[in-house]
């Protein structure tokens, strides 16, 4: 039934989150205790689970929006199609679609849908905290440089005198100045 169907996905997106949440926090921890190592591999798998759920979020929406019900199933309408988005967009959509189902059934998934929009709301904010932190580390070490070293002109070398990048992998040049 697509109820079960709405719930699996629901369920696999709440847990995807709580595994990107956690993620995020030992990214942050790290940053805060300036540990590198492993560091570009976390934000690899990351990138792998926000793909991951970029995935859950498309099928969710294809469920819906290509949702017909059979005249004897607790499902919409035929010919009703409701595009769901959990990241912004119209909120109402997901609440006429379940507002069609039994009390049970409209009581689990709206709880699994509001649990799911609390964490990812949570983990945009955490996030961009953390990007915001980061950018400002990056800026104060450029400035630094920029006022220490003004002959430069705000380039970086490397032992050998090559112009080192501007990455988030140049913030680490060496344990010392």
């Amino acid at each position: 039934m697509l109820f079960e169907k709405c719930r699996d996905i629901l369920l696999a997106e709440s847990e995807l989150v709580q595994k990107i949440a956690a993620l995020q926090k030992l990214i942050w921890n790290a940053v805060e205790k300036r540990e590198w190592t492993g560091f570009e591999d976390n934000f690899n798998t990351m990138n792998v689970m926000g793909s991951e759920l970029a995935a859950l979020e498309k099928e969710r929406e294809a469920l819906f929006a290509n949702m017909k019900a059979a005249p004897d199933s607790n499902c919409l309408p035929e010919k009703t199609a409701l595009p769901v988005e959990l990241a912004g967009g119209d909120k109402g959509r997901f609440y006429a679609m379940t507002a069609n189902l039994p009390v049970e059934q409209r009581n689990g998934l709206t709880a699994i849908y509001r649990g799911l929009k609390l964490e990812s709301l949570k983990l945009r904010m955490s996030n961009e905290t953390l990007m915001h932190y980061i950018a400002e580390a990056r800026t104060a070490i450029t400035d630094f440089f920029e006022t220490a070293f003004p002959d430069r002109g705000g380039k970086l070398y490397t032992q050998r005198g090559i112009p080192f990048s501007h990455d988030m992998r140049s913030m680490v040049l060496d344990r010392r100045f």
